[in-house]
């Protein structure tokens, strides 16, 4: 996006006997002309207004230039667009297509009443940052006046994944992770972690396949799995309050194989699938399948492997024996058994183990579009909470993505892509705007290579936003 810039002439290398010669002078422009099907998308969510009740603002409404919608708006739509830095919003507030996203219907600013205003029709970055800088209390402090709900904003994130099926689904598989998010100054909770090998923050992120329903930021001074319960409890109870028919299983790798998130699990009744880190107890319990993939490995030279199912239970840790299932691999570099405790007592081990177990590999992906394309790692400032809320704007950024993914994108060649690649083929298109009484219009760039399926793609959404 550029306007409103000092004209500079640029001279660049001839092109023959022609000069080339650009300038910043085109008035108004975007270069996210796309993000208008992010404004459909949430519309049909009605995710805005729905965030911001998830705030409280005490200040003066006579004074105030922004509402807290077009406040949290702003700072979603931005970092759906790629722009993860508030220093961004100084040039971003004077662009008509996130005006349009926000809502505001002067998209110029030219009916504000401040003259220093005008043009200026969005919040800089210091009004932003007074939102994310939120105290847990506003009321009465003179510089901080807008605070936040983040029990409201967690009811919120699974509200939008239940609102995502047609109809109450016969299982469910709930992916739990944790993950480093690295941070390089003197920020509140942050701990320097051995394994990972500097100061990060350990946050713990809920998944049920490609739809987030917790992201909690953590010090990394803690287990993995610290504070699960408290985290579960409380999804679970909103999701079987919509299904009360619904399976609800459990999967994670082996930092999660606690005795006090399985003993949760068997008297709640929700079943699990985690890893087991193997010990010489276990590796003997499959002694005979070893030897049986080390012979097929020898026979045909790939890779074996045999499953065994048996009754497993710690000396010291767990209340009762549980059942196991163990991998006998054998590879051309030796043994390589795993191990998986679980619940389920019926399926069979290598459908366990292959189907269920190993298909949460792909919650890193979804780890990944977080960190890196939505810039959930953004977590410099001094407090705890306003880092929470920081990724709390990332993950709503992704929501808002995923439900395009899913509502805008099902059966298209984009159906599978990644929020980056979502961004650059179809958020990331030039545009000139103009503005009149009757008509916003965007002029999108005539070399654009997705015409056919942006017009398609807009055609679901605004089915889904026709009543019934």
């Amino acid at each position: 996006m550029q306007t409103d810039c000092t004209p500079i002439q640029l001279e660049f290398q001839a092109l023959g006997r022609r000069s080339v010669e650009a300038k910043f002078d085109a008035g108004l422009v975007t270069s996210d002309g796309g993000g208008l099907l992010l404004r459909e998308s949430a519309l049909a969510m009605g995710m805005m207004e729905r965030v911001a009740l998830c705030f409280q603002d005490f200040r003066d409404p006579s004074r105030r230039e922004h509402d807290l919608r077009t406040l949290v708006s702003q700072r979603i739509y931005a970092l759906a667009l790629g722009y993860e830095d508030l220093n961004d919003h100084d040039q971003l507030r004077r662009d008509p297509l996130l005006a349009v996203l926000t809502g505001l219907e002067d998209p110029l600013g030219q009916g504000r009443s401040r003259e220093r205003d005008r043009g200026c029709a969005l919040a800089g970055k210091s009004t932003l940052q007074r939102l994310e800088q939120c105290p847990s209390c506003a009321e009465g402090d003179r510089y901080h006046r807008i605070t936040y709900d983040s029990q409201a904003l967690d009811r919120l994130f699974c509200e939008f994944f239940l609102e995502s099926y047609a109809h109450e689904p016969r299982q469910i598989i709930l992916d739990l992770d944790a993950t480093d998010d690295p941070v390089h100054g003197g920020q509140e909770g942050r701990f320097f972690h051995g394994y990972y090998g500097h100061y990060c923050f350990l946050p713990l992120y809920v998944f049920c396949g490609e739809h987030l329903l917790r992201a909690r930021l953590r010090p990394s001074n803690i287990d993995a799995s610290a504070g699960t319960v408290e985290e579960l409890a409380p999804l679970v109870e909103q999701i079987r309050k919509r299904w009360p028919k619904v399976q609800i299983i459990l999967r994670a790798d082996s930092g999660f194989a606690r005795e006090q998130i399985m003993g949760w699990c068997e008297e709640n009744g929700v079943d699990y699938v985690f890893g087991l880190a193997k010990n010489p107890r276990l590796v003997r319990k499959l002694a005979r399948e070893m030897k049986r993939a080390r012979r097929a490995y020898a026979r045909t030279g790939k890779a074996a492997r045999c499953f065994r199912a048996f009754r497993y239970r710690t000396r010291e840790t767990w209340s009762r024996a549980r059942r196991v299932v163990g991998k006998a691999e054998y590879l051309e570099k030796g043994p390589n058994p795993r191990f998986v405790v679980t619940s389920l007592e019926t399926t069979p081990p290598q459908d366990l183990y292959e189907y269920i177990y190993c298909a949460r590999g792909e919650m890193e992906n979804r780890i990944k579009e977080q960190q890196l394309d939505l810039f959930a790692d953004r977590t410099s400032a001094a407090s705890m909470r306003s880092n929470q809320l920081r990724l709390y704007f990332s993950s709503l950024a992704y929501v808002l993505l995923q439900h395009l993914r899913e509502f805008g994108l099902r059966g298209t060649e984009l159906a599978r892509a990644q929020c980056g690649t979502i961004r650059l083929k179809l958020l990331k298109i030039g545009a000139l705007v103009s503005v009149s009484v009757r008509r916003i219009r965007f002029r999108m760039a005539s070399g654009y290579p997705y015409v056919a399926l942006f017009g398609q793609i807009l055609a679901i959404l605004r089915h889904s936003l026709s009543p019934g």
